[in-house]
């Protein structure tokens, strides 16, 4: 079945909106339509998380909570889910909801414009956890930034949690919402609004026949960094295809041999699967991004985005990862080496879309991989490197060494590699494959670094890398 007709949950209903305008944003619609303004617009690139919103989705006959950046989602994604903002927590009598007292209690709240996207977030992470470790707390807040507060107070509300009845009102209604979602979650999405053009197949399928049909249309997988053509650049997408929709292609399978990870996965899932495997993976994503990102953006949109500074595309490299296209009657499978063409620029033809990732599982291998930026958490890196190796007997047997922001794609270090391969390490043969790096990059300069500061970094970043497995510490320190 196909519809031009979204629907999800807001306030305990289900709210039907006809052929929106692909392009707005949730947040547009929220505090436009909605005219609810507690949700703000603080950076309209998923960078502050002033916007934050609750998405409530069925999975296994269970609401799962994901808090996202309402700026940089488009509305036509909503289809299906339930919606879940601010003002929604306090109750009809008024009475707050815990998170909102805690952070009361606590002081969290000075200024005010990022409180509610503070509150989203700590509101999902209640739902989501039981127990609130550091660590779950600062990932949780790590996408929200604040200049106010020093964050503490904040920290200190999330803890108080802990003792707190988890009988709120949506637990209570829990029923009533599984059932509305059961209700409006088995469509497609067909919408043509004023020339813009907006698809969301259930089916690949369906996501085959419409690609065949609308060659020139963008495929949306996470979206994160697409949007910001709309929000930043101010242009308009005038025909896209929502790829996240389709549950064939949420996946992750192991046959022992490789991990194969679906197109629309998300992020979110991938790590806590990969962080078994391979541990700095994950380590990565976390600062590759925030919850909210890591919650709608996946790897086969960021490989399709081919971004040089996109920090799993080093990473995949060096782990000789496969992309598998998908066309309209056939399959082809390509090596990520073979993938990049220029900035920004792909084997990928039109008709073409990227079924899943495959991801070779080394058993004797250590992998380690590091990432420089300015800000620790949620920032683009300046450098991101990723080391694959065999090692016997201090000699290294077998070496694939990538980068991201040293070239205008990501790139294998091929001299460098020489040099290591079949070598004893020693401080020589560190010294020898630092010089090899000159000759396998040429570094810009931009606003994020000089190419002479990137140039050291990478150096530095492979010494670190060795120095660390000779200290045993095989799983990467990240700075």
């Amino acid at each position: 079945m196909t519809s031009n007709i979204i629907e999800f949950i807001y306030q305990d209903r289900i709210i039907e909106v006809r052929n929106p305008d692909p392009n707005e944003t949730l947040l547009n619609y929220i505090r436009t339509k909605l005219k609810k303004t507690g949700t703000k617009e603080g950076c309209a690139e998923g960078g502050c998380g002033a916007c934050t919103v609750v998405l409530g989705e069925l999975k296994n006959n269970e609401i799962i909570y994901k808090t996202i950046n309402s700026c940089i989602t488009f509305l036509p994604t909503l289809q299906g889910k339930q919606l879940i903002i601010v003002e929604n927590l306090t109750s009809a009598n008024g009475s707050l909801h815990p998170v909102q007292q805690a952070m009361i209690n606590f002081h969290g709240s000075q200024c005010g414009f990022c409180t509610p996207g503070f509150v989203m977030s700590l509101f999902s992470m209640f739902k989501n956890y039981t127990k609130y470790k550091d660590n779950i707390i600062k990932d949780s807040i790590a996408g929200n930034l604040c200049r106010c507060t020093g964050y503490q107070p904040i920290i200190k509300a999330a803890k108080s949690l802990k003792n707190k009845n988890k009988t709120d009102y949506f637990a209570k209604n829990k029923k009533k919402t599984i059932h509305l979602l059961k209700k409006i979650n088995n469509k497609s999405i067909e919408i043509y609004h004023k020339g813009k053009k907006y698809f969301a197949p259930r089916y690949v399928q369906e996501l085959k026949k419409i690609l065949k049909n609308n060659t020139n249309s963008i495929l949306l997988s996470g979206g994160t960094d697409l949007s910001l053509t709309v929000t930043k650049e101010r242009k308009d997408i005038n025909s896209i295809i929502y790829m996240n929709s389709i549950s064939e292609l949420n996946y992750i399978k192991n046959d022992n041999k490789y991990i194969e990870v679906g197109a629309s996965t998300p992020l979110i899932e991938f790590e806590n699967y990969i962080r078994k495997y391979y541990p700095d993976f994950t380590q990565i994503l976390k600062r590759y991004g925030s919850v909210q990102i890591r919650n709608v953006a996946t790897i086969a949109g960021n490989v399709a985005t081919a971004s040089p500074i996109g920090d799993s595309l080093p990473l995949l490299l060096s782990l000789n990862a496969q992309i598998v296209l998908q066309e309209f009657k056939k399959r082809k499978i390509l090596f990520l080496d073979n993938f990049f063409i220029s900035y920004r620029k792909t084997k990928m033809k039109k008709g073409q879309f990227i079924h899943s990732i495959k991801i070779p599982l080394f058993q004797k291998n250590i992998f380690k991989a590091y990432k420089v930026s300015k800000r620790f958490d949620d920032d683009i890196s300046s450098v991101c490197a990723a080391f694959n190796l065999e090692i016997f007997k201090n000699k290294v047997t077998n070496v694939r060494i990538a980068y991201g922001g040293m070239a205008a794609i990501p790139k294998r270090a091929f001299f460098c590699e020489k040099v290591l391969s079949n070598s004893v390490i020693t401080s020589e043969i560190i010294k020898k494959a630092r010089h090899a790096l000159e000759r396998d990059f040429k570094p810009i300069s931009d606003m994020r670094a000089s190419g002479i500061y990137r140039m050291e970094v990478a150096k530095n970043l492979l010494e670190k890398c060795f120095t660390e497995i000779q200290q045993k510490k095989l799983i990467g320190v990240y700075v």
